[in-house]
Order: structure tokens, then sequence, then C-alpha cells
């Protein structure tokens, strides 16, 4: 069976047991505080599990696309060097939401993998949960004697609580769980030792395929485990490993999920894929190259599709992090000097086609992406590169001299220096190791792995939010939110927890009912009051949400808790968000009328203070474009069009409407349709909007710039705030107009300044080149010979860094033998260079960037440069005569 013959087998067998076959979720997590991926096929239901929403079906089927690099499921160092490891991969599952439970899961399991698939049923185990009597957990004989109506009981296996009993995180849904494990090693090796006893043993052919979880619990806090409101089952067939068993390979990376991109990567590398080569052997470090790039290629695309782009922080940095090793290793070992990553997305986009299409009608920006990422990357490996050559080429033989003369003594590369080498450079330790070695030196190892440790240390204790458990007042499942028809609901408090952060305690309230706004789409979560009837007043400091809850942000828990309360939300800071929302969605529009059909949102910021929208397109927006769409915007304001909102419209519908749908969020099976004119602006929002543009007033674009490869971002203000900054503007004009004696045509003004000040400059710099070129030949006279160096060390008057510099170099030229040390006062700070003839560095081992650094000492300051050229500042002017007598101590 081929990999989309074995997927389809598995979504039709649950269909035909009555589950509703649903989407993949995006892989990046939007909506939940403690996930920024998908990292089961769980996470979607999550808050059915805890009750929080109720199911749409209670069977469930699909396929997930997942991605695992952080956090309890790290497998990122893995993937390429083992089998069965990788990044992005998809989880087979299917779901009951209160309905079936142990019995079914286990026979439909077997029944699918013994009669459809066919395996062999000698080559399965199957795990159940032992128990654990610290956690008060009995053995879970129930699932042990369901197994035996169809499996040898040599081939069931007891499991600890680590191996049987599935947990998402520290709190969370929970429960015990029933693997399955596939023994594909030959017969004769299963005949010499059991598959028994090699399961859950990481054993690389004697693998986990499937796993039963039966959800029962919440985790809380403390640890305490509570009963979920209904019983669930969760189950998650990894369908990489799937494939590999059904088409009889040793390795994922050997089935027609991965082949397709390997051979495409062997191919344009000239290099060959060895699978079966072993660490050591001669084609280890190739194949692992190839299987971590079409491993990597996956995670990144599929982010990208679903709207994470690389970038330097969160969800972001984890995407450029996984870039940059699949771009390392193909720079590393298959010598790819040139971008090369970006050449597989087609080929990805092709092989998910009619799977997930969010990549194939995305293929191209994911490309583009790819590419300009590759471009920035191999510019600091390059720069890198060049760092570490400096690092050796600068090193003191002289400091070094005596030691070096020791036959055991290497010269080491410092952990700090390897770990700046790491973390700004995206060095693998590895590599700079192999730089190292080819330099006869060696890497502080210790050093580095201390720096390493260190650095997890402070962004775990950045990161460390301690959330308690939910105090639940009230049983109620739903919660009302009145937000889109008003500003004020009379609601009660259903449940609270306390939350620390960074020191600062706080306290999260979720409502029966709540105009609050939370944040979602792009729009900032509502601020505003919690008012009592005794007259005290809880201030809403934000409103986010979290698997499906309105959780509003509070610094403080009131006297009586469970009295009714007034949810007042702030309407001017509402009314002024609900303005700069509506302009981007008019903004969207404008923006595909005057650019392109092309053009798609990647990102937005919506607040009361201004608006920030990412579109996707190649090139920079150019004024003429950027006033056209501004016109645009301005013109449909004008026409007061009246909102038309729509809710609770099927999702299929409002596709087929024509309906503008943002790739990478989750949208249910109905959704909400904003629209402004039928001909001009429909959308899926969630999100608060003006009744008629009129009530936006102006709009005004402030800034256009690049966020990343192909995706512009355009800042804009409405309203008083574009009011105020047009009136700011207006203002600057004016003075202008007054410093320029009022001229009628202010543009010829300011370049006929222009014109005139850098025609001063050129005679300015003129002066100080005939000055610099009389000093030379001053200097040049002044000359000491000590030992065959001609020594000068020389105050200088000179109005700029770069006139020393010239000077530097001109005696150069016509001083051979050159030790030349010149101090200057530049702008009231004092400045040192040190300029050497190549012979020196080469000859008498001297090094500039050694000598200023010392130098530098005197005028408490730094500096460095190359082996014949290095500058220093620094604050004390008065070192300046120190630093000159100390640089002919170089020379005795």
């Amino acid at each position: 069976m081929t990999a989309p013959q074995i997927r389809k087998a598995f979504l039709d067998f649950f269909a035909g047991k009555g589950h509703i076959i649903v989407p993949s979720a995006p892989i990046v997590v939007k909506n939940d505080p403690t996930l920024m991926f998908t990292n089961a096929g769980m996470n979607q239901f999550k808050a059915i599990f805890l009750g929080e929403e109720q199911p749409k079906a209670p069977r469930v089927a699909d396929t997930q696309r997942c991605l695992r690099v952080s956090g309890k499921h790290n497998d990122l160092e893995e993937v390429g060097i083992d089998t069965y490891h990788h990044t992005m991969f998809e989880m087979l599952g299917n779901w009951s939401f209160g309905d079936y439970f142990k019995k079914e899961a286990i026979a439909w399991s077997w029944e699918l993998l013994t009669e459809v698939y066919k395996l062999p049923k000698d080559r399965l185990y199957v795990t159940y949960f032992e128990g654990d009597k610290k956690e008060g957990l009995e053995k879970d004989t129930e699932t042990y004697d369901l197994w035996k109506q169809y499996v040898d009981e040599a081939h069931i296996l007891p499991g600890n609580k680590k191996d049987n009993f599935w947990e998402m995180g520290e709190t969370g849904p929970c429960g015990p769980c029933s693997e399955i494990h596939f023994d594909s090693r030959p017969d004769d090796e299963r005949k010499a030792v059991s598959g028994a006893t090699l399961v859950n043993a990481d054993h690389d052919q004697v693998i986990e395929i499937w796993n039963d979880v039966f959800m029962q619990f919440n985790r809380l806090k403390g640890g305490a485990l509570q009963p979920l409101p209904a019983k669930h089952v969760d189950t998650g067939m990894g369908f990489e490993r799937l494939v590999r068993i059904l088409q009889g390979k040793s390795s994922n990376y050997d089935t027609d999920i991965f082949q397709p991109l390997i051979q495409f990567i062997a191919e344009k590398s000239g290099k060959q894929y060895n699978s079966a080569a072993k660490p050591g052997e001669e084609g280890w470090n190739d194949a692992v190259a190839m299987r971590v790039m079409a491993d990597h290629i996956r995670a990144i695309s599929f982010a990208i599709s679903d709207g994470q782009l690389p970038s330097s922080n969160k969800a972001g940095y984890v995407i450029r992090r996984i870039l940059r090793r699949a771009v390392r290793y193909q720079y590393q070992y298959l010598g790819f000097k040139e971008p090369f990553l970006n050449k597989l997305v087609p080929l990805l986009a092709e092989q998910f086609k009619g799977v997930f299409d969010e990549l194939w009608n995305q293929k191209d920006f994911v490309q583009k992406v790819v590419l300009e990422e590759e471009n920035a990357f191999l510019r600091t490996l390059q720069k890198g590169l060049e760092f570490f050559t400096e690092i050796f080429d600068t090193a003191s033989v002289k400091d070094l001299y005596e030691i070096l003369n020791e036959p055991n003594f290497k010269p080491s590369v410092g952990g700090n220096i390897a770990f700046l080498l790491y973390d700004t450079y995206g060095f693998p330790i590895d590599l700079t190791e192999l730089l190292a070695k080819e330099k006869g030196w060696v890497v502080d190892m210790v050093g580095f792995e201390a720096a390493l440790a260190e650095q997890k240390n402070r962004s775990r204790a950045a990161a460390s939010i301690d959330t308690g458990d939910w105090v639940t007042l009230k049983n109620d499942d739903t919660v009302e939110f009145t937000g889109y028809d008003e500003t004020e609901t009379i609601a009660h408090v259903v449940k609270y927890r306390k939350v620390t952060a960074k020191g600062k305690e706080q306290y999260q309230i979720v409502l029966d009912k709540t105009p609050f706004y939370a944040e979602s789409g792009g729009q900032v979560g509502d601020t505003g009051e919690l008012v009592f009837p005794d007259g005290e007043v809880i201030e809403v400091t934000d409103t986010k949400k979290e698997n499906g809850l309105t959780v509003h942000f509070v610094d403080k828990l009131p006297e009586d808790i469970d009295d009714a309360l007034t949810a007042i939300v702030d309407a001017n800071k509402r009314n002024r968000t609900n303005s700069n929302h509506s302009a981007t969605h008019l903004l969207h529009a404008a923006l595909k009328q005057v650019l392109g059909s092309h053009v798609n949102q990647k990102g937005s910021l919506v607040n009361a203070e201004y608006l920030r929208f990412d579109f996707s397109h190649f090139a920079k927006v150019t004024d003429e474009e950027l006033s056209q769409i501004e016109s645009i915007v301005n013109e449909k304001i004008r026409e007061n069009i009246p909102l038309k909102e729509e809710r609770m419209v099927a999702y299929k519908e409002a596709l087929s409407r024509g309906v503008n749908a943002l790739f990478g969020e989750k949208y249910g099976e109905y959704v909400r349709i904003i629209t402004f004119d039928d001909n001009f602006s429909k959308e899926l929002c969630g999100g608060t909007h003006v009744k008629a543009t009129g009530q936006i007033s102006y709009f005004k674009i402030i800034s256009e710039s690049a966020v990343a490869a192909g995706v512009r971002r355009i800042e804009a203000i409405t309203g008083i705030a574009a009011e105020l900054y047009i009136n700011e503007q207006s203002r600057l004009v004016n003075e202008l107009k007054g410093l320029l004696k009022n001229p009628k045509d202010i543009a010829k003004s300011v370049e006929s300044l222009l014109e005139e000040n850098a025609k001063l400059k050129k005679e300015i710099e003129k002066s100080v080149l005939e000055k610099s070129s009389g000093l030379k030949n001053e200097l040049a006279a002044k000359a000491e010979n000590i030992n065959g160096i001609n020594f000068i060390a020389q105050k200088v008057e000179l109005p700029n860094a770069d006139a020393v510099k010239n000077l530097a170099y001109q005696l150069k030229d016509i001083v051979s033998d050159l030790f030349l040390v010149l101090a200057a006062d530049i702008d009231g700070k004092p400045n040192l260079t040190v300029m050497l003839s190549e012979n020196l560095v080469k000859d008498k081992g001297l090094n500039a960037g050694n000598i200023v650094r010392e130098l530098a000492k005197e005028i408490q300051g730094g500096g460095g440069g190359q082996p014949f050229f290095a500058t220093a500042g620094g604050k004390d002017l008065g070192g300046l005569d120190r630093a000159l007598e100390k640089a002919k101590e170089f020379l005795a």
C-alpha cells in the first residue's frame, strides 16, 4: 500500500464506525497559553475533555499534523540520527467524547491492524497500566481482560506510569493508556530475543505504533487527579511509523513519504543516500543530513503555511531554529553553499495536495520565505566563520610562546566563544570542534555546556508561570458572550484561579455571561470593570481565551465573589478598537484591489491606538500605491457603509459565497461573516466592529515596511489619532516654512539646502585629506628605528576616525617595517589606531588587535581589529599620552 492509500484506509474504517471525519487543526496553536504548537492529536479537543466545550459529534476521526521540538515532547536532537523521530508528523486518531470507551477502542484497533492492514498478529505486543500505589491508581485489569480476547497473554505486557499513563503536561486531561508495538526484526533475531523484552526499550525495530488513551482524569496543579465530567477515548497512531511497517522498511525515511525528497536531495548534491550507514562509517553524515532536510522542510513549510513566520522570539524562533539546523547540515555535509532547502517546498506541496491543501495554495509564498531565511542564515554563517578565523588569528603568539613549547599543550576555544558561535551564529558545537581541530586547537566543552545550561535556566525562569487550579463556584458549561450587542452585562463568577508570573500575582475569573472580548484574531482583549452591589469595583486589566473560555485578568478578588455583578467594558477604548478593526477589513480589500488578488493577510494587531496589518506581497509598496490604497479606504469611510453581520453561517456555505478565510485559522462548523458592501469586503471574523464605516472618521497610513520574505507590513491610525497626526504634520510643515523664510516651494528649498550641504562636506573632506597628506610626510620623518622596526607613536589632530585611518594607510605605503600608533581626540573622546606592516605580523608575531586592546586599558576602553590594523575607543582623554609611551614596550 502507498502512504495515501494507508491514510485513506484509516479514515474510511472509522467513518464506517460512525465517526465524523474532521480536518486537521493548524500546526500553530492560538488561544492556549500552555502550547505553541499542536503536539498531539488531542490538542484541538482539549476543551471538550475538560468539559468547557460541547462536542459537535460524539465520534470523530482525523489525521492531525503535529510538531514536537520543545517542552515535554522534545525530539529535535534525535531527528535524522535515528529512524523514527520527526519534527512534523501526522497523527491518525479516533475519538470518543463520552460515547464508547475501552471495549470498542481496543476491538477496533485490533480489527484495523490485523484485518484491514493485515499485520501479522505474532509481531504485535500490547501494554496496559500496571497501577501506581503512590497515586492511588489501581491496575487496569479491564484493559488486560479485553486484550486477552485477541492477543496471546505473553504479548500483553504491564507498563508503569511513565509509559502507560498518558499526560499532556504537568496539568490537564490524562488517563491510563494501552500501547500497541510492532516487532519488525528478522525471524532469527526474534527467536533469539523475545520482542517482549524490547518493548519501550528504545529499540529502533520494536516500536510503538498506536496508543489508545482512556481519558478519565484532570491533573490539578497540586498533582491531584480529578475525575473528568465524562470518560473519553483519545487514540493516536503515528502515520510515518505505520507506513514504514506496512511497506516493510526498517526506517521511516525509506518509505514513500520521505524518499521523493531524499532522492531529490541526493541527486542535486551528487551524493548517494546510504540508509544502512552507521555512525562513523562512510556516508553516515551525508545520510543524517538528508534525513534532517527531508524532515525539517515539512515542519517549516506547514508552520509557515499556517501563519507562523520564522522570527527571533517564541514560536517563530522555534521555526527559525529548525530551518537553521537543516541549512547547517546541508552546508556542512552536503556542500550546498547556496540556498537549496527552499527547492523542496514544491515537491512537498505536491505530495500533500488533497490532504493538507493549505501548503499547496501557498507554495510560492512559503518557498520565498524559506529562500530569504536561507540567504540570511548563510550570511550569518559566513560572519561566524570570519569571527572564528579572527579569534584564531588574533591569539597572542607572544603570550602562548612558552606554553606552546610544551609537547602536550593544545590551545583551546573558550566555552564562552563556542557558545557565542552556537547562539549568535548558529554553529553546531561539532562544527566548532571541526574548525578548531583543523587549527590544532580543542574546544572547552565544559565551559560550553555551562554556558548552554545557564541560557536554558534563564529561558525557563523568564517563561515560568505558576498557575493554580480552578476553584469552581457554579457548574456551568456554557459561557455566553454578549459583547457584539452590549458593553454592560449582569453576570456571576463561575470559577477563578490564581496565577503568578514574573513575581506578580494575578487572578483569572470566568463569568457565566460577559461583554468582554477576549484577545483573538489580532484584536486585543477588552479592559474595564466588574462592579458589585456593595460598591466594590474590580478592574479588568486584560481578557484572553483559553480552551474556549473567556478569562478575565484582575489584580484582586472581590470580597463577595458569589454576588451578582455588572461587567462593564471600557466603551471608549472598545469604540476606538472597533474603528481600527473595521479599518483593517477595508485596508485588506483595498490592498487586493490595488496590488492584486495574491494579497492575503499574514498577521494583524488591532488595539485602541493603531492597527498593524501584515500581508503577502513580494515588493515594497510604492508611495503612489499607498496613496491609492489610502484614498480607497477613506472613500469607503465617507460612503458610511452599514455593517452587515451574519452569525451562525455554515462554514462551507460561507466559502461558497466567496468570503475571505485566513490560512492558519481554525474555524468551527459555523462562522460569523462581516461585510462592508457585498462587492467590496466580506470576511470571516469574530471581532468587534463599527456599526457603519463613517464612525471610523478618517484613515491614515503611517508606515510601510518589510516583516519577512514576501511579507509587508502597514501601520495605520484612524479617527482622533489620525486627526492629531495630521495636525502635528501640518505644524511641522509650517515650522519648516518659517525656518526657510516661507518659500513658495518647500521641497525645492530643502533640495537646494541638501545640495549646498553636500558641496560643503566635499570641501571639508578635501581639506582634511590635504592636512593628513601633509602630516604623512611629517610623521614619516619622525620614525624611530628600533631593532630594524620603524616605530612611530604620535598624537594627531584630525576631525574623524576615517581621516586617522586614511593617514595610517598612507604611512604604511611609504614607511617599511612600520609599527605605527596614532592617538587622537575625536569629538571629545579618545581614539587609538595601530597599523603594522604585514612582515611584522608574519615574521615577528605582532598583532595589532592584541596591541590595541592592551593600550586601550590606558584610556578606559577597548577595541580590536585585524592582525595588521586595529582601533580602540575609550573614556579617558588623559590616558592617550600613557598609551603612546606604553606602545614602545612591545618592541622591548
